[in-house]
């Protein structure tokens, strides 16, 4: 008997390749149940009938504790996404596109989509809220190398004015900007206020040493149609999907000309 040679034809190479690929099988059958937890099983986008039942890659229930005093969730729980959706299908074939109706920037699909999160603020380990405004965290500043956005002027994608910069909202767990938030001006006169991402902001240089918030994703009218917030120094999760989400949708739907081809 050759050395390494368990029986006949059979030796410790074979019986190793083939564990290793019993165990890589495995390992891929529990990484495709572990990403259908949310959005599965998939639904027949005309009829919204179940085509795919996937009983042997949905994975069983398992129960995420969240902390903090919130409930915790469990999932796959079978619930199905009940919302409307605000668009027109061009035909009646699965796959087809669909166009929004109503406002594009706000019908909650394409670019503009947002998931539907727990509609309470996100919290730091400690469990205090975790997106806040400086006026209300006096112990973070601004480093004096960089410019305060404070008081610039914020402009949309056509250059028209849009508000000013009142305050700046961090992440006090990461230690960074999320948000700017913009008074807005309506008519010379100071009106409400909405979030900006920072993601969507740049600064640029205007008349003389002056410098602007200028955002592409939008024009400076449609600010006013930016979701608001519910408490004035806090940001839940669904309402910072929502936000983001109305200037993602901007990339595309902010004009008519956004939605065309290139050539």
């Amino acid at each position: 008997m050759e050395t390494g040679s368990i029986v006949g034809n059979i030796d410790v190479a074979q019986v190793t390749l083939y564990a290793f690929w019993v165990f890589f099988a495995g390992l891929i059958w529990y990484l495709r149940q572990e990403d259908r937890r949310e959005g599965y099983p998939l639904e027949d986008d005309v009829t919204g009938r179940y085509n795919k039942h996937g009983f042997l890659f949905v994975p069983p229930a398992k129960t995420f504790v969240i902390g903090h005093g919130h409930p915790d969730v469990r999932v796959p729980d079978g619930s199905r996404d009940t919302r409307a959706i605000s668009t027109t299908r061009t035909a009646a074939f699965s796959g087809a596109a669909s166009v929004p109706t109503g406002d594009p920037m706000l019908a909650g699909v394409g670019p503009g989509s947002w998931a539907e999160r727990a509609d309470r603020p996100d919290v730091t380990a400690r469990g205090a809220p975790r997106i806040v405004p400086m006026r209300v965290a006096p112990e973070v500043t601004v480093a004096s190398e960089d410019p305060d956005p404070r008081g610039m002027r914020v402009v949309g994608c056509d250059s028209v004015l849009a508000g000013t910069v009142r305050d700046i909202w961090v992440d006090m767990e990461e230690h960074l900007i999320r948000y700017l938030e913009v008074a807005l001006t309506d008519g010379g006169e100071e009106a409400r206020s909405v979030l900006l991402p920072i993601n969507f902001s740049v600064f640029r240089s205007a008349r003389g040493a002056e410098r602007v918030v200028y955002v592409h994703a939008i024009t400076a009218a449609q600010f006013a149609n930016v979701p608001g917030l519910a408490a004035p120094d806090q940001v839940t999760r669904l309402e910072e999907e929502r936000v983001v989400a109305y200037y993602g949708g901007g990339q595309l739907y902010a004009t008519p000309k956004r939605q065309e081809a290139l050539l």
